[in-house]
């Protein structure tokens, strides 16, 4: 690694990212950074001007060259068109994992090389060992982590990639930024989807999915109430559903515990407890590795794992089979595990390193006895 090879950073215009850029300066590479456009439309939501001065701030306090890069044409079309069309059938996609891998560390890796680069650096919390293997680690800070939202990148991008901040706590990083100066040290957090930015969800996504109103109805087939559309659902949902306690039951919450696209008939049940909401058993489509193909994945008894699947969820132990022909796994749990979304991703660990994942193609409730739902 020579003294000064160039590494240009993905500089948002957040904290994380100018922090990065500084750590990589301060150890001797030559740094450039790199603002991407991902989204153009919508411009009472979209922050991308913001963002863009913020990241000249920075790159002029670090007295380092900031490029632009306009990706938004790959991001619709390799991200933003998965997206909806899962919602339309009624699944609940998380466009983060396929941003990191088509234009995070695909489009924007393509464009660093093209700029003379041989490598790039994020603001993501996590870590990285590379050697004959490429092994993508939890990041220090637990609360942090992002391994989930990188689990899709191949090893053979991840390759030429750097996460700074993998060692470092959220508390740190900004401390870091506080002290050398940089303008955006106490700039909040983003939030949102990645790029579209934080905005009332359902009205947005009605722009593209319009409304295909249907009935709520509870475990037993009885009609509670009506929606506008399944795809502005997610299992597990327990705000916005407009049926309050006014229905007959319990007294207790009501859960979104299935959607059935045919019918476009959405299932509440009352109770966090209640059995459809749990699930021993999840059905995943094919899965791809950070690098190789987990040998134990091969064995009779199935491959001993921890499986996440969402961001937030404590990866809990499991075995996972390959199911017969396709390619597709069968996970297995310890224990149920709560409101198992298709569309999501499983994500598979063996201690701190994320070896990949496969998206949710449904799951075993508790209450339908091996029958999968979803």
């Amino acid at each position: 690694m020579g003294a000064r090879e160039l590494v240009i950073v993905g500089i948002s215009g957040g904290v994380d990212s100018a922090v990065a850029a500084l750590l990589l300066q301060q150890a001797g590479f030559e740094v450039q950074g790199l603002h991407m456009t991902n989204w153009e439309d919508d411009a009472a939501h979209c922050t991308a001007a913001a963002d863009f001065q913020a990241a000249r701030r920075v790159c002029e306090e670090l007295d380092i060259p900031l490029h632009r890069a306009n990706f938004s044409a790959a991001y619709r079309e390799q991200v933003f068109a998965d997206f909806l069309a899962e919602y339309r059938a009624g699944r609940t996609p998380n466009p983060d994992v396929l941003c990191n891998r088509h234009i995070k560390f695909g489009a924007f890796l393509e464009h660093a090389r093209r700029l003379g680069a041989s490598r790039i650096a994020t603001g993501h919390y996590a870590r990285l060992e590379i050697n004959a293997t490429v092994r993508l680690l939890k990041a220090a800070d637990e609360h942090k982590d992002q391994t989930y939202f990188l689990h899709a990148v191949p090893g053979t991008a991840l390759r030429h990639a750097l996460f700074p901040l993998g060692g470092l706590h959220k508390h740190e990083v900004r401390a870091m930024a506080a002290a050398a100066g940089l303008p955006n040290y106490d700039r909040p957090d983003s939030t949102g989807i990645c790029f579209i930015g934080e905005r009332p969800f359902r009205e947005f996504l009605g722009q593209y999915l319009g409304s295909e109103p249907g009935p709520i109805l509870d475990a037993e087939g009885r009609e509670l109430g009506r929606h506008q559309g399944i795809a502005y659902y997610t299992l597990g949902q327990r705000a916005g559903l407009g049926i309050g306690g006014s229905t007959e039951g319990s007294g207790d919450p009501w859960y979104v515990a299935a959607k059935r696209p045919a019918g476009r008939a959405l299932v509440v049940v009352q109770g966090r407890g209640h059995p459809l909401l749990w699930s021993g058993q999840v059905h995943t489509g094919p899965p791809r590795w950070v690098d190789a193909v987990p040998a134990r994945l091969e064995n009779a008894g199935g491959w001993r794992c921890e499986v996440r699947l969402r961001h937030r969820h404590r990866p809990a132990p499991a075995s996972v089979w390959r199911d017969d022909g396709d390619g597709d796994l069968r996970i297995c749990f310890d224990e149920p595990q709560w409101a198992a979304a298709p569309g999501q991703y499983a994500v598979f660990y063996d201690a701190d390193a994320c070896l990949g994942g496969a998206v949710i193609a449904a799951a075993t409730s508790l209450a339908d006895e091996g029958e999968p739902s979803g």
